[in-house]
């Protein structure tokens, strides 16, 4: 009996020492960004950043890891605070990196653009030219309103379009489903066009039971075609040293499984270009 007393206090302890042995907690905010990661439904944690997130935490055993789901504003209310957080899914500004310590590339992803109801393509013609959305033209219109998900941000061009726009003409949402809130604002008539990713609109719609087919997406005049995507840390000695190891873990992992993995995720057409401009921006950013 004793003998067995104590061979289970040995598997207990045994099991017990990998955590005990991690001296800091690394929390992980994830928020619902399909095709990244995906927090409901029949696609529940199979998004791109589903895949990535686990073989970072195998590597990084010297962490205890917790995920947290949060919603965009309250992740970056938490990265600035000086905690141990890391967002997986961060577009690099120079506004963020005063608080952010950010990664070398994580993924690149098609760039963030804009949906108008098909019905509504009549009257959106005047902002649209060779297949792309004019965002200021729109924003100087005083009888159109867009919407965009709060703190979030969309790339520089985007971002410095929405900075400087009226704020009556930006429907900004706070909320845990703020793109599904913002597509059914459209769908009643309140929005004329609302921001975001195309696969994540598509799938956002999906669940909103609004067909894709009602949507055209447009990427913005002067955007560029794909965007640079980093893990961020609260710029803390924590979050500096966890960068550190997070980057020489991202170089590890082979970059063709995390180009696939997101690829999967796009349409046949935008899948294809994607593939095929691949070898000319899947490297290393040129931001820090």
């Amino acid at each position: 009996m004793v003998r067995r007393l104590t061979q289970l206090c040995l598997s207990a302890l045994l099991a017990w020492a990998p955590i005990a042995s991690a001296e800091d907690t690394l929390v992980w905010l994830l928020r619902d960004l399909p095709p990244l990661t995906i927090f409901e439904g029949p696609s529940k944690g199979q998004g791109a950043l589903d895949q990535l997130l686990p073989i970072l935490i195998e590597r990084l055993p010297e962490y205890r890891h917790q995920v947290l789901h949060v919603n965009r504003a309250r992740g970056m209310q938490m990265l600035r605070e000086p905690t141990f957080t890391c967002d997986p899914s961060l577009l690099w500004t120079a506004e963020r990196a005063r608080y952010i310590v950010f990664s070398s590339q994580a993924f690149v992803v098609a760039s963030n653009g804009v949906t108008v109801r098909r019905n509504q393509q009549e009257a959106m013609a005047p902002y649209i030219a060779q297949g792309q959305f004019d965002l200021q033209a729109f924003l100087d219109d005083h009888k159109t309103r867009v919407g965009a998900i709060a703190e979030r941000s969309y790339g520089p061009v985007i971002d410095e379009r929405l900075k400087h726009a009226d704020a009556h003409k930006l429907a900004l949402h706070y909320g845990n489903d703020a793109l599904g809130s913002l597509l059914q604002m459209q769908r009643l008539g309140r929005l004329e066009a609302v921001l975001g990713y195309w696969p994540e609109i598509r799938y956002h719609a999906m669940q909103q039971g609004i067909a894709s087919d009602d949507l055209i997406f447009y990427p913005i005049q002067g955007s560029a075609p794909y965007q640079h995507t980093h893990i961020g840390c609260s710029d803390t000695p924590q979050g500096r040293q966890a960068i550190e190891r997070i980057n020489q873990v991202l170089h590890e992992i082979p970059q063709e499984q995390v180009q696939q993995s997101y690829a999967s995720w796009l349409d046949p057409v935008m899948r294809e270009q994607y593939l095929r401009d691949n070898p000319s921006f899947f490297q290393d950013s040129p931001e820090p």
